[in-house]
């Protein structure tokens, strides 16, 4: 049954105050979010040297696993409310909502037992060194539990903003991250209990962000979720996996891409000058720094999307355009600053996350100018890919999603290092990343030449 569409904001106010007010508390909230690895980094690396930043490192691609099926659902059903929403069909809208919530848990849940169940030889698969193994299973293990809380937090966040409560996502985030923060310092060196204090830490801060979200969604400000609401229906499951396929897509790819890395990363440094561990506990710090960064890109398109599916879903074309144009400058403006600060500053970043040997800080620093060469357009691909999904257009953005990691990128990390070795890796990011900057923009520009938009 559809309804009378009301007056919302998101079609009504100035859309550079619309983007400030969604696009800032997203990138806080991607900020904090960033800070649970970076914070578990820090103190690692400040406990344990290069070992144990190489054992975060392997256990990554089970968190972007994480996120992978919290964007699926989170954005998904954030773009499926948003766009019902828009329609004035409020009653099928609340259906996204509850169906997204209940895929998320459940699927946090499987994630976890799986992980439980064939820890080793995971971690083995992602290309875990000998030397580094023990410390990546004593933290993998006890983060795994963490899984469902993660996936519901952030995932949930996504749902929260779009129901018009910004504020309320970054203060899941914050929540946790600070929680985080004062237990890995209590953990890791007022109890000494190492790998396993930064993960009880992360948990412990994951599990009070969800407490947080579950009680909101109980108390949406402009629906009320039911229980028959969270009853699964195929058809919007469905809808809310098209429209969270290119984010989730992009995630994958990057776990794909991680395992990749780490195995070339061993394999490459153990005929270089560097060995197995140096290169991988670079890159694992390096990678999250560069998170740190992409955190304000990330945290832009997500305050974009509420805004872009809401007047495309109305039919205010104008509108569209130009929240996506404000969105690509605020974002070049600070890709500016990154790239300057990657080329310019590499090893007192580097020297945050503690010492190492001279060839630690020789590769790191090598990583940073060159893999990240092309950071000022990196911003293009992601921005590009989660409107084309905002806008209805989930086959667009998946395979937009998928240019840098899966079509560029992964190719280029075996084919490079044939030829010049554990260089070869370094030269794939830059190349990667301009070929998929340059695909973003025929693609966009393609969707801004239709007759709506003019």
């Amino acid at each position: 049954m559809e309804l009378p569409k009301e007056r919302n904001p998101l079609g009504e106010e100035p859309v550079g105050s619309l983007l400030k007010q969604f696009a800032v508390p997203s990138i806080i909230a991607m900020l904090v979010s960033s800070l649970y690895n970076i914070v578990d980094q820090f103190f690692i690396g400040q406990k344990l040297k290069e070992l144990g930043n190489a054992a975060t490192n392997i256990s990554f691609p089970l968190s972007i696993s994480c996120v992978a099926i919290a964007l699926l659902f989170g954005i998904g059903g954030a773009s499926a409310f948003n766009l019902a929403m828009g329609k004035g069909k409020k009653e099928e809208a609340v259906y996204y909502l509850g169906n997204a919530a209940v895929c998320m848990f459940s699927c946090g849940l499987l994630l976890c037992l799986v992980t439980e169940l064939f820890l080793e030889p995971m971690l083995r698969f992602f290309g875990s060194p000998e030397d580094v193994l023990g410390y990546a299973v004593t933290y993998t293990r006890i983060v795994g539990f963490g899984f469902p809380f993660l996936i519901f937090a952030t995932g949930g966040g996504h749902l929260i903003r779009a129901d018009g409560a910004p504020k309320f996502t970054m203060l899941c985030n914050l929540a946790g991250a600070v929680i985080n923060t004062v237990l890995d310092a209590l953990f890791i060196f007022g109890f000494d209990w190492g790998m396993a204090g930064a993960a009880w830490a992360t948990v412990i801060g994951q599990v009070v962000s969800f407490l947080m979200a579950a009680w909101y969604l109980c108390h949406c400000q402009t629906v009320t979720i039911e229980r028959k609401h969270l009853a699964i229906r195929r058809k919007y499951v469905g809808k809310i996996s098209a429209l969270g396929a290119a984010p989730c897509s992009n995630q994958l790819a990057m776990m794909a891409v991680q395992i990749v890395m780490n195995k070339s990363l061993k394999y490459y440094g153990a005929r270089s000058v560097y060995g197995e561990a140096v290169p991988i506990a670079c890159v694992g710090i390096i990678t999250k720094v560069n998170q740190v960064f992409m955190s304000f890109m990330i945290g832009i398109s997500q305050g974009l999307q509420p805004i872009v599916s809401f007047n495309y879903g109305a039919g205010k074309y104008g509108r569209v355009k130009e929240a996506f144009q404000k969105a690509v400058i605020s974002c070049f403006v600070l890709s500016m600053i990154a790239f300057l600060a990657f080329q310019f500053l590499p090893r007192q970043i580097i020297s945050v996350f503690g010492d190492g040997s001279e060839e630690y800080y020789r590769f790191a620093i090598n990583y940073f100018r060159i893999f990240l060469l092309f950071t000022f357009i990196n911003f293009l691909q992601p921005i590009a890919s989660n409107f084309l999904t905002s806008i209805g257009k989930p086959k667009r953005g998946i395979f937009l999603s998928l240019t840098r990691q899966i079509i560029f990128l992964l190719p280029l990390l075996l084919l490079f290092p044939l030829f010049t070795g554990i260089d070869g890796i370094v030269y794939a990011g830059p190349a990667a990343d301009l070929m998929a900057a340059l695909t973003s923009i025929v693609m966009v520009t393609a969707e801004f030449r239709r007759s709506e938009y003019k």
